[in-house]
C-alpha cells in the first residue's frame, strides 16, 4: 500500500461522544450526535474511534461509516448563512473536523493517511434529523444536501492513532473521480442520469447501501439512458408529429395564468392523456421566423373530450406572450400528442400533490383523476403562491378536494393581499418550506408529486427526503422558461453549461487559526436562507435504515414554455 503522497489538509479536531437519551418533540431520541473534542492521541479502529459510539446503528456507524468527516470551511459557510457565532468542534456531529477535503473535491474511493491510520472515503453523510436537533435548527438536514455540503464517511483500512494537528496525506484517488457532493446530489436531488448511476456503481469503495439504491434506480421502467429529460421513456404517443387543434375556449385562472381548451377541429374526441402528461405546441409568433416549441402540462380532467393547458404569462416569454395576447377562440395551433412520465401511479398509498404557482397544472390533473375515481386515498394538496389573486385553480382545487373523503389542503401565500384572510384563503403566510412540511407531519409512506421552479423542486425534494419519505416515492416536474426539450419532435441543440462558482467558498486558513476570532465574532446580519427547503428530519431520515438509502426519484425532465 502507498504510504506517502501530497498534503490534502489537516486534522483540526478529533471529536467523540457516547449515545444518550433526550426528549425532542415529545418523544425520546437515542443519539450520539453530541461530540466533544479530545486531546492527545486517539486510537481509530475498524468500527469507530475509542470513546465514540452511535445511537442509531441502523443509520450510522459500522465498517462503512466508521468515521464522519466535516470541514472547517463548511463551518464558516454556515456561520455566514445562518448568522451564528456559537459553533464549536463537533457541532455537526463529526468525528474529524478538518481543514480542506471539500465535498466538491473529495471523491468516493479516495484514500488518505492521518497519523498511523489509513482511511478510504465510502459515501456522503446521511443527514438524519439528529443533526437538526444538535444544531437547534430543523432545516439543517435538508440544507446540508441542497447546499451540497453533507460531509462524508471514512472506513478504516489500517487501524492506528490520530491526533489533532496532524497533516492529512492523500495516498490514492478513487476510480471514476466522482465527488462526494456529486454522489449526494445523484441520490437525493431530482434527476438521475443513467450514465452517472452506472459510473457510481463502478466504484468499489461505495458502500453497499448506496449501491443498492442506485441499482434500484437503474431497474426502474423508463430509466433514462443519458441526460435525464432528453431521453426518458414515455408511453407511445397517440399520433406522430404535430396536428392542428382548434382553440375552443380561453379562461382566466389568475392574474397571470390563462387556460386554453384544444379540440379536434372535426369534432372528434381527443385520445385520452394520462394525469400529469404534457402537450408540445409548435407556435409561430413571427410568421417569417422559425417556429417556437413549448411544453405545457395538461391541467384538465384526463378523460375529457378536449385538452386543457394552462399558461403563465412571463414578461419576456415569447411563447406565453403570444398565447396570452394574440391567440383567440377559433384559432388553430399545431400540437403534438400527450407525452411524459410524470404521471399518477396507481395504488392505495397516501398522495402528496405539491406545487408552486403555475406548477399546479399537472398535479391538478392528478387531483381530477383521483376525484373522478372517488379515491379513498389520503390526499394532500400543498400549494405555494404569492397571494389569492396569483393562485391558479383555487376554486377548482377546493371543489375537487371537497369531494374526496381523505383530502387535506395547505396553502401558503408569500405576500398575502389585504383581502386575503388567513384560515380562509390560505393557511400559512410565507413560502411552502421545510418547517411548514415538518409541522404537517406528512405520511412517510406517501407517493409525492412535485412541480414548480427548479429551486423550489430542489428545496422541497430535500425537505421531503429529510422527513423520511423514500426518494423512490418522490417524483418531480420542473417548470421554467426556456427552449422545449421534447424527444421525438424536434432536435435540440446542445448548450455548454454555464460555469458557476461554488457558493461560499472560503479560503483555507492555517489549522491553529481556523476557529479563531473570525469564526467567533458576532454575526452582523442574519442572512436569509432564500427558500432553501429543509425538514427537521434527515434528508431521508429513514431512508438509510439497513445501510440502504432506497432512493429513486423519477427522472427530472426540464420543463419549458412559461
Amino acid at each position: 500500500m502507498v504510504t506517502s503522497g501530497p498534503r490534502a489538509g489537516a486534522l483540526l479536531s478529533v471529536n467523540v461522544g457516547m449515545p444518550r437519551d433526550l426528549t425532542w418533540h415529545g418523544r425520546t431520541v437515542h443519539t450520539a450526535v453530541w461530540k466533544k473534542p479530545v486531546t492527545g492521541p486517539r486510537m481509530v479502529r475498524r468500527l469507530n474511534i475509542d470513546g465514540d459510539g452511535q445511537g442509531d446503528l441502523a443509520g450510522h456507524g459500522g465498517e462503512q461509516r466508521a468515521v464522519f468527516v466535516y470541514q472547517i470551511e463548511s463551518y464558516q459557510y454556515w456561520q455566514k448563512q445562518l448568522g451564528r457565532d456559537d459553533f464549536t468542534y463537533g457541532q455537526f456531529g463529526e468525528n474529524f473536523t478538518v481543514q480542506g477535503l471539500a465535498d466538491d473535491q473529495v471523491c468516493i474511493g479516495d484514500r488518505y493517511r492521518i497519523g498511523d491510520a489509513v482511511f478510504e472515503v465510502t459515501q456522503p453523510r446521511v443527514t438524519c434529523f439528529r443533526v437538526g436537533i444538535r444544531m437547534d435548527d430543523p432545516q439543517m438536514p435538508a440544507l446540508l444536501v441542497s447546499h451540497h455540503r453533507p460531509g462524508f464517511y471514512f472506513r478504516v483500512l489500517t487501524e492506528g492513532t490520530v491526533e489533532a494537528g496532524q497533516e492529512i496525506i492523500k495516498l490514492a484517488p478513487g476510480p471514476e473521480a466522482m465527488t462526494v457532493a456529486a454522489m449526494d446530489a445523484l441520490l437525493y436531488l431530482p434527476g438521475h442520469p443513467r450514465q452517472q448511476l452506472l459510473r457510481a456503481l463502478r466504484i468499489p469503495a461505495l458502500s453497499g447501501g448506496w449501491k443498492a439504491s442506485f441499482q434500484e434506480m437503474l431497474d426502474q421502467p423508463g430509466q433514462p439512458v443519458g441526460n435525464a429529460g432528453l431521453t426518458e421513456a414515455s408511453p407511445p404517443p397517440a399520433w406522430p408529429g404535430f396536428r392542428p387543434l382548434a382553440v375552443t375556449g380561453i379562461s382566466r385562472e389568475s392574474e397571470t395564468v390563462i387556460s386554453m381548451h384544444l379540440a379536434d377541429p372535426g369534432g372528434g374526441r381527443m385520445p385520452a392523456a394520462l394525469p400529469g402528461q404534457f402537450l408540445t405546441l409548435r407556435l409561430r409568433p413571427d410568421p417569417a421566423g422559425r417556429p417556437v416549441l413549448r411544453n405545457y402540462s395538461l391541467s384538465g380532467p384526463p378523460g375529457a373530450r378536449d385538452y386543457r393547458i394552462s399558461v403563465k404569462r412571463e414578461e419576456h416569454g415569447v411563447a406565453s406572450q403570444f398565447l396570452h395576447t394574440r391567440v383567440r377562440t377559433g384559432d388553430q395551433l399545431e400540437v403534438a400528442a400527450p407525452r411524459g412520465t410524470f404521471i399518477l401511479r396507481p395504488g392505495q398509498e397516501p398522495v402528496l400533490l405539491i406545487s408552486a404557482g403555475v406548477g399546479a397544472t399537472p398535479v391538478l390533473a392528478m387531483l381530477d383523476a383521483l376525484a373522478a375515481a372517488r379515491s379513498t386515498r389520503d390526499i394532500w394538496w400543498l400549494h405555494s403562491a404569492r397571494r389569492r389573486a396569483d393562485e391558479p385553480f383555487a376554486a377548482e382545487s377546493r371543489a375537487l378536494l371537497a369531494a374526496l373523503p381523505g383530502a387535506h389542503r395547505h396553502i401558503c401565500y408569500s405576500s398575502p393581499g389585504p383581502d386575503d384572510i388567513e384560515g380562509r384563503e390560505y393557511d400559512t403566510a410565507g413560502r411552502l418550506s421545510a418547517p411548514v412540511l415538518a409541522a404537517l407531519d406528512l405520511p412517510r409512506d406517501a407517493d409525492a408529486y412535485l412541480c414548480g421552479p427548479p429551486a423550489f423542486m430542489a428545496d422541497i425534494s430535500a425537505a421531503l427526503a429529510a422527513g423520511g419519505i423514500q426518494a423512490a416515492r418522490i417524483r418531480t416536474e420542473v417548470f421554467g422558461a426556456g427552449p422545449a426539450q421534447t424527444p421525438g419532435i424536434a432536435p435540440v441543440a446542445a448548450r455548454r453549461p454555464a460555469r458557476q462558482r461554488s457558493p461560499g467558498r472560503v479560503r483555507a486558513q492555517r489549522p491553529e487559526r481556523a476557529l479563531g476570532p473570525r469564526l467567533r465574532q458576532p454575526a452582523r446580519v442574519r442572512r436569509s436562507l432564500r427558500r432553501t427547503g429543509a425538514l427537521g428530519m434527515p434528508h431521508r431520515s429513514v431512508p438509510h435504515l439497513r445501510d440502504s438509502p432506497h432512493i429513486r426519484n423519477s427522472p427530472l425532465r426540464s420543463r419549458a414554455g412559461r
